[in-house]
């Protein structure tokens, strides 16, 4: 009875997702404070029972039901306790459990730290998100039941994807749902203001820290996804422009923009119309992800291969969400412009220029990812957007940008007197044009132009970012010390300077050879000896695999031992590749099995990736300075510790 138990529970969770969507939204209209209480009691309760409903799911699979047909179709017997879990959100119907939960998550949080806010706003915001829940709910009972019954139920089952069975895939969905989801909490503030017509600088105060969060979940999801694609591929890239990890990029530069709109309107009642936008646009491009993965039209190895009826309701749902948001906003936009006006060298320029950079990267992207299906769809050509034209089309917004990015985070609002900034900037930018010659040229003995560049714009971000964390720290006493929104920013922009730097290095100095070995030979790669020892039989719980030993020297010391397999999973009978990486700060050395090439030969895939794991730290280093600068004060004063929104929004962004 547990899978009758948790498809009842979903049942009574869009019960309360309706009451939740409407009541609230009567109340706040009529001003009835009965229906708007409403609001917060049916998102607790909505959460309850979908946390039953996950909850029998997950038990379905501890216990191998297989008389439940997403069970069977997606575990097996010998596959271990925590991939079994991790299947829970393996497939289309669990990870769109998981996204309905989160959804819920997000609701009551927001439910329970609102209290400050008027009671009538609060109760759209959460109504709003209610009205969301009610289609995925509706989206999960009428197309994707996880609790489907499989009569007779089979002894065994078809196992989990090989590709899942991975920690790394068992943290990164949740991590990136969390923030796709979190987004959703952006977009109800912006029509709960819209609808109330109250867009004046606090609702952009109180959207600011949900928004950071959700944010920084989703980098901490996209650099989880880059470093499993690294190392379980066995291709050895971090980043392929596959159109679903576009569909992951996009909702982060959108929301990255957003961020920085919402500081502007903060600040000074500014870019309003943008801002609002913005929370449209970056919620809009989660669920164009979210149509993409799960419609059928993209090959890709992180979509879901599901009926493309699914991706018709998705497709619905995004247009009534898009277009009714569109005509709220169209509704208001005459009403939201603002008086107070800035220089051209001021901080509110920036700001704009690096919201304007951001959105051209974004539609770039979003062209080159629905290109295809557009020219199919119309002429029924094929055609292919790869990385060549991504990389192009990105670098044209985000080196200006990153160049920018260090003027604008100590320019004044207003109006910049543009003698001191560049004073405060004469010795950051020495700093950077110092290094960024002599890194690639002194390190590693050479340097073309664009490296050059990447290298100078990766140091002048982090050159920059330390200069008012530097004053804060040497600062006289009795001085005010730098706020953590101020911190959070530092942070943050050195983490995009470490990950610039460490992009530049590894597309430049990259090795990368493919050989044919057998027991016993050797090859030099990057001014390293692999010599592939020996090659064994091996059994794991439900697959067999060949091992390759490989030991590693340089200059005849002995640096490191690599065991890469070549894996087959015994339901699926699918080829897997596990890699070795011998990792370290300023290098990786990386070794994969690929196919038998007879006579004892087989396809060996070496690389030298030196700086690598600078991507993944300075993502990590981004979220971390959301995560300070979220905590900010202002941004947790109750109702009974209020101030004037002038003074609450007094900090830099």
């Amino acid at each position: 009875m547990i899978p009758e138990i948790g498809h009842f529970a979903l049942i009574l969770a869009l019960s309360l997702a309706i009451c939740q969507g409407v009541l609230p939204l009567i109340g706040a209209h009529q001003g009835d404070s009965s229906l708007m209480a409403v609001a917060r009691p049916a998102a607790n309760g909505q959460f309850v029972f979908v946390a039953i409903a996950f909850g029998c799911l997950a038990w379905s699979f501890v216990q191998s039901d297989f008389s439940v047909l997403y069970v069977a179709n997606h575990s097996q017997l010998a596959l271990p306790t925590v991939y079994k879990i991790s299947a829970v959100w393996g497939a289309h119907e669990g990870s769109l459990l998981l996204w309905v939960l989160l959804l819920a998550g997000w609701t009551v949080l927001v439910g329970r730290y609102s209290s400050e806010l008027p009671e009538a706003f609060s109760a759209r915001v959460v109504a709003v998100l209610g009205l969301l829940s009610c289609g995925f709910l509706l989206f999960t009972l009428l197309t994707s039941n996880p609790f489907e019954r499989l009569i007779p139920a089979p002894a065994d089952g078809a196992d989990l994807n090989p590709l899942l069975q991975d920690p790394g895939l068992a943290i990164h969905p949740p991590l990136l749902y969390v923030g796709y989801v979190g987004f959703s909490v952006a977009f109800a503030f912006a029509i709960a203001a819209m609808i109330s017509g109250n867009l004046d600088q606090k609702w952009a105060r109180w959207t600011r820290p949900w928004t950071t969060y959700a944010w920084l979940f989703l980098t901490m999801g996209i650099a989880l996804g880059s470093w499993w694609a690294y190392y379980e591929l066995g291709w050895g890239g971090w980043w392929f422009w596959d159109p679903v990890e576009n569909a992951s990029f996009m909702p982060w530069l959108a929301g990255t923009a957003l961020i920085h709109s919402l500081a502007v309107t903060e600040k000074r009642g500014l870019f309003k119309s943008w801002t609002l936008l913005l929370a449209i646009t970056a919620f809009s491009l989660s669920l164009l992800g979210t149509f993409l993965v799960r419609s059928g039209i993209l090959i890709s190895v992180h979509a879901f291969a599901v009926d493309p009826e699914r991706g018709l309701f998705i497709l619905a749902f995004l247009g009534i969400v898009i277009g009714g948001a569109l005509a709220l906003y169209a509704w208001r936009a005459p009403g939201l412009d603002s008086e107070a006006g800035f220089h051209a060298t001021s901080r509110e320029t920036f700001l704009l220029l690096n919201n304007v950079l951001l959105i051209i990267a974004t539609a770039l992207i979003l062209g080159g990812t629905l290109a295809p299906l557009l020219v199919e769809l119309f002429t029924g050509a094929k055609i292919s957007v790869g990385p060549p034209y991504f990389e192009i089309a990105f670098a044209i917004p985000m080196l200006p940008l990153v160049l920018l990015m260090g003027v604008g985070m100590h320019s004044a609002w207003r109006s910049q007197d543009m003698g001191p900034l560049m004073r405060r900037l004469k010795v950051p930018a020495i700093i950077a044009l110092v290094l960024g010659i002599a890194i690639p040229i002194v390190i590693y003995g050479s340097g073309s132009v664009l490296l050059v560049i990447g290298v100078i714009a990766a140091v002048w971000i982090m050159a920059v970012s330390m200069i008012q964390p530097v004053r804060s720290w040497r600062r006289a006493p009795g001085t005010p010390a730098i706020t953590r929104s101020v911190l959070g920013m530092s942070i943050a922009h050195f983490g995009v300077g470490i990950f610039v730097l460490g992009v530049a290095i590894v597309s430049a100095f990259s090795v990368e050879a493919d050989r044919s070995l057998v027991a016993g030979d050797q090859v030099s790669v990057a001014g390293y000896e692999f010599e592939l020892r020996s090659l064994q039989n091996v059994q794991g719980p439900n697959y067999r695999a060949i091992e390759g030993e490989v030991d590693i020297r340089k200059n005849g010391e002995f640096v490191s031992q690599l065991r890469p397999q070549k894996r087959t999973y015994l339901v699926q009978q699918s080829p897997m590749t596990e890699a070795g990486i011998d990792a370290g700060w300023n290098r990786d050395l990386f070794v994969a099995l690929g196919d038998p090439l007879g006579n004892n030969a087989w396809s060996v895939r070496i690389q030298y990736k030196p700086l690598i794991r600078l991507i993944w730290l300075g993502a990590f280093i981004m979220a971390l300075g959301g995560m300070v600068a979220a905590s900010d004060r202002r941004y947790r004063l109750t109702a009974k510790a209020k101030q004037p929104a002038t003074e609450l929004s007094g900090e830099p962004a």
